[in-house]
């Protein structure tokens, strides 16, 4: 069968534009999923406690957000651009995909700042700034760049090819001056100004937010580039492009990195994959124009300068940006697009002083504009009273209080804050024991066993059943042991051994006589004096209490400081449910 050939220019021309519009769809596919990829990053960067509100925050964005740029934003850039009075709902069907591949672009803007305001904004607060940023904010920075070209010096028109400044710039900009409007987090920072490390919850889903991220980036960098146009095949520019996105998110994460080693020495886990993100949020705006050579210096500069500036913002402007999005997306965004003419590979600048100038006045106008109406918006939020949540609300988490869930149902929510201001116990795992001169006490709520179910609610625990053995002098005994988790297998498999009744595990946290540890949070120590045990019961009748006690002591022992203790009680009398069995009958 021979094949088809096209036979004219309108098929050709047909051709290429079903080529590249298939290309935008893809590559628009790839930057919505990049929402998954936030919410992973920011979900694993607060307290368990606030998990599901940036869940929320982050699918409402989406959702409120591509609504109201549809009906509204789209338009309002168009009168910006001077394109006059359109609105989308009005337009052809097929001009539809260019308005989706807008709409992803200013969802990320928007959702960047969910990140900053993490763990105290109010949930009806952040919607209604996502509705006009979506309707407002967003439209006028694109209506003055992509959409109206108006911000210029010497012939040269301001360069931003992906949105390293319309897009990450901006929702970095947006992101911490909304932070320094609403305040930080309680226990945030002491009475004399320093600083308290309020680590996140989960490294790992930082991490899997991060590589999501990265993954979606090649649809917001390469996929801006069209494959075909003027009947050639481009190349050239995406092969560029694709080329400096990678160098640049590589030497990112090496940066920061570097800079975290030299100032603590270690090698931070979250800097890394900040820096990351942070090289490719600079390389965005100039992928299309930058020579070999400056995508490694562009990613790295963005990668050294993340510790930094956040260090900055932390310790000197005391604003609490929970998720770093102003050095990860401002701060670089505004160093790569200011790189532009010093990076740039040969032929593609005429004028290096003029193409900085340009770029230097992009960069202002879109900061003032971004900086002027989000504090506005938020300010009024602030006076309204409607900005953050209740302290109340804020101590027990947003899940609870503004959406009435629980995360982690099975794990609890205490709230037990440290003498440092850290608050533990929130991210999943215990229930909190204090202490004082080494002793021990539960308080009796949030118990977990070792299968995942809470006690005092008569589910099952972890047990080992046994019958018969020797007389316990007609009395019950109480055995409790708080050991290292490590153990735990050694000493169900001691009592195993020596036919040991019934016992429960439980999760819990201890401080006694052994010390303090110290913990890294985005290149900060703070101080672990609540340290991870668990604790074993069991009741005793016709087992002697010495043995189960010498079983255990044997099993958990390894001879270090935090090995635990073993407390042994007398029970005044047991009480079976399910059979109504009293007194030794009962165990």
């Amino acid at each position: 069968m021979e094949p088809t050939l096209l036979q004219s220019g309108e098929e050709v021309e047909m051709l290429m534009e079903a080529i590249n519009y298939t290309w935008i769809l893809v590559a628009t596919f790839l930057i919505f999923f990049m929402h998954a990829g936030f919410a992973m990053l920011e979900a694993g960067q607060v307290r368990s406690k606030n998990v599901a509100n940036q869940l929320t925050k982050n699918l409402l964005t989406w959702s409120v957000g591509v609504t109201v740029f549809f009906l509204v934003g789209a338009t309002v850039e168009g009168l910006v651009a001077g394109d006059g009075l359109a609105f989308q709902f009005q337009s052809d069907a097929a001009s539809w995909m260019d308005w989706l591949y807008g709409a992803v672009f200013a969802m990320t803007a928007a959702t960047i700042v969910s990140g900053a305001v993490a763990g105290r904004a109010k949930l009806r607060a952040y919607v209604t700034y996502t509705f006009l940023l979506a309707a407002v904010i967003y439209p006028v920075v694109t209506g003055l760049t992509w959409a109206g070209e108006h911000l210029a010096y010497g012939g040269v028109v301001f360069h931003d090819f992906a949105g390293g400044m319309i897009v990450h710039g901006m929702g970095g900009i947006a992101g911490l001056t909304a932070a320094w409007i609403l305040g930080p987090r309680m226990d945030r920072y002491n009475s004399d100004g320093s600083v308290n490390v309020i680590p996140g919850h989960s490294l790992t889903f930082a991490a899997l937010g991060t590589l999501i991220l990265a993954f979606g980036w090649y649809g917001f960098n390469v996929g801006t580039s069209a494959i075909i146009g003027e009947g050639a095949f481009l190349g050239d520019q995406l092969g560029r492009v694709a080329l400096t996105t990678t160098v640049s998110m590589a030497c990112g994460a090496m940066g920061a990195g570097l800079v975290a080693w030299l100032k603590t020495g270690k090698v931070d886990t979250l800097y890394v994959a900040n820096g990351l993100l942070a090289g490719l949020a600079a390389i965005t705006a100039i992928p299309d124009t930058t020579a070999w050579w400056g995508a490694f210096v562009v990613g790295g500069l963005a990668g050294v300068q993340l510790p930094l500036v956040f260090e900055f913002v932390e310790q000197y402007l005391k604003i609490d940006d929970v998720c770093a999005v102003f050095p990860v997306h401002g701060s670089a965004g505004v160093l790569g697009t200011l790189l532009f003419p010093f990076v740039a590979a040969p032929g593609v600048v005429d004028s290096v002083a003029n193409a900085f100038i340009s770029q230097l006045i992009g960069v202002g106008v879109i900061t003032v504009w971004t900086v002027v109406a989000t504090g506005l918006i938020w300010f009024v939020f602030k006076l309204a009273g409607q900005a953050r949540v209740s302290p109340e609300h804020e101590r027990d988490g947003l899940d609870v209080s503004e959406h009435g869930v629980d995360t982690y149902p099975e794990f609890g929510q205490p709230d037990v804050a440290t003498d440092g201001g850290e608050r533990f116990g929130e991210s999943g795992s215990s229930s909190e024991l204090r202490s004082d001169g080494g002793r021990t006490a539960d308080d009796g709520k949030n118990i977990r066993t070792d299968g995942g179910e809470r006690l005092g609610e008569s589910r099952s625990s972890s047990e080992l059943r046994s019958d018969g053995g020797k007389p316990n002098d007609g009395e019950l005994k109480m055995i409790t042991a708080i050991i290292r988790p490590d153990k735990l297998g050694d000493v169900k498999k001691g009592l195993a051994e020596i036919g040991a009744p019934s016992l429960t595990v439980t999760n819990v946290s201890g401080r006694g006589s052994q010390p303090a540890k110290k913990g890294q949070w985005r290149g900060e120590e703070y101080t672990v004096d609540l340290h991870q045990k668990v604790k074993i019961e069991c009741v005793v009748a016709d087992i002697p209490a010495q043995d189960v006690v010498e079983a255990i002591g044997e099993a958990a022992n390894t001879g270090e400081p935090g090995d635990g203790k073993i407390f042994v009680l007398p029970v005044e009398d047991a009480y079976q449910v399910r059979t109504g069995k009293t007194g030794q009958d009962a165990v």
